[in-house]
């Protein structure tokens, strides 16, 4: 179950694309990015499709 106390994260991986994850308060990781972005906006574009709230 995610709730809004789920901490979002947006980093760099190793190919240097930027990837987000979600983390619940118990340390799970509750959801990721499938893939790379080039530019950290399309990255930030599609957490949002998954429930990211800015």
């Amino acid at each position: 179950m995610t709730t809004l106390n789920d901490k979002w994260e947006f980093y760099k991986d190793a190919a240097n694309k930027w990837r987000w994850r979600r983390t619940s308060p118990n340390g799970n990781i509750v959801g990721a990015s499938a893939q790379g972005y080039v530019n950290k906006s399309d990255c930030i574009d599609n957490a949002i499709r998954n429930g990211y709230n800015p």
